[in-house]
């Protein structure tokens, strides 16, 4: 597993340092910056006179240890391009994970955590909705409007984006993309057939998808 973050997207700040974060558990990580390394970092795990206190921990005296803390940590100077982590064990590169930096929005992407839902009025779907730059990557700084509009045997049953500080209506038709991202709850009725759902903003290609609803005994078989 590896994971780092934040995202890459900074404009006006080039040459400014950028801590960059990285949670693993492999023994040790590599960062690169458009191909350059940034060095090799690694916890110190188990910490000392910690060693009987985790069962079948490994031994890693051959790793590079640089930190006792929870996570690695590097401070890079922004440019644009990706950001790439790879992710040692045992010797050998095992996992891999990018960030790029984005270009600016361009369309909204859809997609749905199910494709059919009970019609019996209370059964929901949730629809993430992505700012995609043209090359269809999420656009962690996007924050475009959306407007909802849906047809068929459904309604939407709220919206959300994830802003701590917002203040928009759970209940409207439109909400604000945050880092990004924007969430459609959209409930069925007590009808049977299908529930489409549009999200347009200005500028952007509108997105939708097609959830269908079935009786119980319908989805059973």
């Amino acid at each position: 597993m590896l994971h780092i973050f934040p995202h890459w997207n900074w404009p006006g700040k080039e040459g400014e340092f950028i801590p960059v974060l990285c949670y693993t558990n492999c023994d040790s990580v590599e960062l690169f910056l458009n191909g350059k390394s940034l060095g090799i970092q690694s916890y110190w795990f188990p910490r000392s006179g910690m060693q009987g206190e985790y069962e079948n921990s490994p031994a890693r005296n051959s790793v590079p240890r640089t930190t006792a803390d929870l996570h690695l940590t590097w401070t890079v100077p922004y440019q644009p391009g990706e950001l790439k982590a790879v992710g040692i064990k045992d010797g050998k590169a095992v996992v891999t994970e990018e960030i790029t930096t984005t270009g600016k929005p361009a369309a909204i992407g859809t997609v749905c955590d199910r494709n059919t839902i009970t019609a019996d009025r209370r059964d929901i779907a949730q629809i993430t909705c992505k700012i995609l730059d043209a090359q269809g990557r999420t656009v962690p700084v996007a924050d475009n409007e959306i407007t909802f509009k849906i047809q068929g045997e459904g309604k939407i049953f709220g919206l959300d984006n994830g802003n701590p500080v917002s203040h928009e209506s759970y209940q409207a038709n439109r909400r604000k993309a945050f880092n990004g991202l924007c969430l459609a709850i959209i409930q069925s009725t007590d009808k049977t057939g299908l529930i489409q759902l549009s999200a347009t903003s200005p500028g952007l290609k509108s997105g939708s998808i097609i959830i269908t609803t079935k009786t119980i005994c319908e989805r059973r078989n």
